[in-house]
């Protein structure tokens, strides 16, 4: 059974030593100022700040199996917001990769993080074909691009719809 193991900032050393080889084993970062950024203090203290902030929590967890880390995720629900759960990182570990884990463990985090307020989801993706089509295939569709000029994914929740009808209006010269 699957389930999400929270990672207190006690244990965060063993996140950032698989955090950082998962960047640049699936090549999210090639260059070497990004590898010194996100193995810097700058960066990695940054996210314990905002693990230990009272609204907006940043979140790092495991995905478990059976006593086994299957893969891993970095997020934040930003309920003061408007309750978009962004998640910065998502992956799973290569020895249990195209076996289905991805789509269960998206699905498993999406009702964990409904429970603490999550309304919809946005990411990033880098725009490789086999990440977007993961992505798509669990319900994101294309919103743009951030202000990196990478593209931006979202996932409304199902019962939610982009516009109400009551937002909707038409202009006078608008036709059907």
């Amino acid at each position: 059974m699957l389930s999400i193991k929270e990672i207190p900032i006690e244990e965060i050393e063993t996140f950032w030593e698989a955090h950082f080889e998962y960047l640049i084993r699936d090549g999210i970062i090639t260059d070497l100022d990004d590898k010194e950024y996100f193995k810097g203090q700058e960066y990695r203290s940054a996210i314990m700040e905002h693990m230990q902030r009272e609204k907006d929590v940043h979140h790092l967890v495991y995905f478990m199996e059976a006593g086994r880390k299957i893969g891993a995720a970095s997020y934040c629900t930003y309920q003061s917001e408007d309750g978009k759960c962004f998640i910065l990182d998502y992956w799973i570990f290569p020895p249990f990769r195209s076996r289905g884990y991805g789509h269960k463990c998206f699905e498993l985090l999406q009702r964990y993080t409904e429970k603490d307020g999550a309304t919809y989801y946005e990411l990033n993706c880098d725009g490789r074909e086999d990440r977007m089509r993961f992505w798509k295939s669990n319900g994101f569709r294309e919103k743009g691009m951030d202000e990196y000029g990478v593209p931006l994914l979202i996932r409304r929740h199902p019962d939610i719809s982009l516009y109400s009808a009551s937002s909707v209006r038409k202009s006078p010269s608008a036709s059907l």
